[in-house]
């Protein structure tokens, strides 16, 4: 049986152009909280330009807008991802999202299982998150609560709305 690891996609808008004053905090903690991200207990990898909007980086943009920021990362199971998003210096941004992004009102997170090796592009991220609006969890994409394993979105996380 090939090995798995978990994949995952966050996307977000944000309210301001990234060199407004309104997202400089967030702006500024990119470095620390993907350093942090990148040194955490099963890490595996990180889609270069991860986090950083309008960046030079075509591989991390979502449609053409400079505003939107894509986190696509794999690690080797749900409980070091749900442990650096809940534990870390993580979850001091998480729960001030609204201060940085504008509301989506749709999925905005989205996990899958990859063999591990696989690194995914954006491209296949933004169809799993598409699969996950339009089916909901499955196991070809899924947000937290499909995951019986993990426990801390139970207690950490922020409404629904914006959680999956």
């Amino acid at each position: 049986m090939t090995a798995q690891h978990l994949a995952q996609l966050n996307i977000g808008r944000l309210l301001a152009p990234t060199d407004d004053p309104r997202v400089a905090e967030f702006m500024a903690a990119l470095d620390l909280v993907n350093g942090i991200g990148k040194r955490s207990p099963g890490f595996v990898w990180m889609m270069e330009g991860s986090g950083e909007p309008g960046t030079g980086n075509t591989e991390a943009k979502i449609g053409g807008d400079p505003q939107f920021v894509s986190n696509l990362t794999v690690w080797e199971d749900a409980g070091s991802l749900e442990h650096f998003v809940y534990n870390t210096v993580h979850k001091r941004f998480y729960d001030r999202r609204a201060s940085w992004f504008e509301l989506m009102g749709r999925p905005h997170f989205v996990m899958w299982h990859v063999p591990a090796g696989h690194r995914p592009t954006l491209e296949e991220a933004l169809a799993r998150l598409a699969h996950l609006e339009e089916h909901g969890n499955t196991d070809h994409a899924f947000g937290w609560s499909h995951l019986k394993q993990a426990r801390l979105w139970k207690t950490k996380a922020c409404t629904p709305i914006a959680a999956e």
